[in-house]
């Protein structure tokens, strides 16, 4: 359904009265198309917090967007406006050199053309070294605080990690328009990814950024197709488990993905951007959806897969489908069943949970067990901003997505060691598909404007953001809840 709102406000008209009137003011969003796969414009990069210890040069070369280095004192190259601004604060031990951060990004930050990144790297929090935990820490209320008011569809995300190298495939992620609607998010990557601390146990992982909305566009609903065309991450790194070298255009040529609750919605654009990316395709749903199960797979150069996934022989008839192995694993599949507790038979609850995280904890076992996600496999659920801040009238659903959080964050470290698998999930906001263009226009206006970016978020954007996760240099990212939000502005 079309955004009017946003394109009044992108005439002279709109642009003034909701000036005037203080109403949001959103900004279109730059997404990937294969004639313009980049940003346009220049890579900023500072440091905070002194030398840094990341070799950064090599990586940030291979974004495709040309890199103008700038110390920690602020910019001193040209005075064209930049496309990215990625911040080394990696450095930053103490409240002193935290001030560096401020330094570093007050002269740049406006400058910053519309539908720009801002990525700020960080360290591991230092369980021996309370001080460095401390100012690390700070820098996750930074950057979440930072992406609600730097507007004009530009993002604000934060990235712990220890080896630049690892964080390749991440940071052309962030630094493309295929993270259009990622902001706010803290994502760890190697030895970051488990856990938020370094040099003790015990700690919780890394914390998603605050936010969520009571919508969400997954489980299965009909919405918006993701973009076509061909091409991929311009990436390097290998497919852990093969020798075989990675294709920059086609990274995912030659590995073969399935994708439940393919057949529609979210998760034919999942299936839609995995096949641009070079992945054999294969399109599961529920028998009632054959016809469109088909219909997509024909299209995309795939098959169809129907069965009924909350079957207790599920993962056993799955695998049986795969004698060779599967790469890709993207449990997408998932219904609601709305009422207030008080207002909820036993049978809403259950196909709920069923559907939505029994199957998805099911299948996975056995899928594990049986070694058909071959080492080098990703495994990407979906989650929801609803399971992790919760939602009136889903307290089915909202346990259901909340309890993928916590599969994902626990099975991730021994499914790596064990497997060579690494396990992930998306969180979707507000998403514009039929579901949510059927909900009220109030409230759907609400859902839509209470983010950072001021509107809704398309099936593309999910699916661009799984794609990050399957893609092949994505292994050092691994346990990880990512929303797809545009960093909604109601806290959990």
């Amino acid at each position: 359904m079309a955004d009017r709102y946003l394109s009044f406000t992108a005439t002279a008209p709109g642009r003034l009265l909701t000036r005037r009137l203080g109403l949001p003011q959103p900004a279109a969003l730059r997404r990937w198309t294969a004639e313009q796969p980049s940003l346009d414009g220049h890579l900023l990069q500072l440091t905070a917090g002194g030398p840094s210890a990341l070799d950064l040069a090599p990586v940030l070369a291979r974004t495709g967007l040309p890199t103008e280095p700038v110390g920690s004192a602020g910019p001193a190259g040209s005075a064209a406006a930049p496309a990215a601004v990625v911040l080394d604060a990696t450095g930053v031990r103490d409240v002193e050199t935290l001030a560096e951060v401020h330094a570093a990004l007050y002269p740049v930050v406006r400058t910053v053309t519309a539908s720009g990144r801002v990525v700020v790297l960080g360290a591991p929090l230092d369980a021996r070294d309370h001080h460095q935990a401390a100012v690390q820490q700070a820098l996750e209320g930074f950057v979440r605080s930072l992406g609600k008011e730097i507007g004009r569809g530009r993002t604000v995300n934060l990235v712990r990690l220890t080896d630049a190298s690892a964080a390749e495939s991440t940071l052309r992620f962030l630094l493309s328009p295929r993270s259009a609607y990622v902001s706010g998010q803290v994502i760890g990557v190697g030895a970051a990814g488990s856990g938020g601390f370094e040099g003790a146990d015990g700690f919780e992982g890394t914390r998603e950024a605050e936010g969520a909305s009571g919508f969400d566009g997954s489980g299965g609903f009909e919405g918006t197709r993701g973009a076509e065309g061909t091409g991929g991450f311009d990436g390097t790194g290998g497919w852990e488990g093969s020798d075989a070298p990675v294709d920059r255009a086609l990274p995912l040529a030659g590995r073969t993905a399935l994708v439940t609750g393919g057949a529609r919605g979210i998760g034919e654009a999942v299936a839609e951007t995995l096949a641009r990316d070079g992945a054999h395709v294969v399109v599961l749903d529920v028998p009632q959806a054959e016809e469109d199960a088909r219909r997509v797979a024909a299209r995309l150069g795939g098959s169809a897969l129907t069965l009924d996934i909350t079957a207790a022989d599920a993962g056993e008839r799955i695998a049986a489908e795969f004698p060779d192995g599967l790469d890709v694993l993207i449990h997408n599949a998932g219904i609601t069943r709305d009422r207030r507790l008080v207002n909820m038979p036993a049978d809403r609850w259950s196909s709920v949970l069923d559907v939505n995280l029994a199957s998805v904890l099911r299948t996975t076992d056995a899928l594990l067990a049986k070694g058909t996600l071959r080492p080098g496999g990703r495994i990407v659920a979906t989650a929801s901003i609803a399971g992790l801040a919760g939602n009136a009238g889903q307290t089915n659903y909202g346990a259901s997505k909340a309890g993928v959080a916590g599969l994902v964050r626990s099975l991730a470290p021994r499914a790596l060691a064990e497997h060579g698998v690494t396990v992930n999930a998306v969180a979707p906001g507000f998403i514009e598909t039929r579901m949510t263009a059927a909900v009220p226009l109030f409230i759907r206006e609400a859902g839509r404007r209470m983010n950072s970016l001021a509107q809704g978020g398309l099936p593309v954007d999910v699916a661009e953001t799984i794609a990050w996760l399957a893609h092949p240099a994505s292994g050092a990212v691994n346990g990880q809840v990512v929303r797809v939000c545009g960093q909604s502005l109601l806290g959990a």
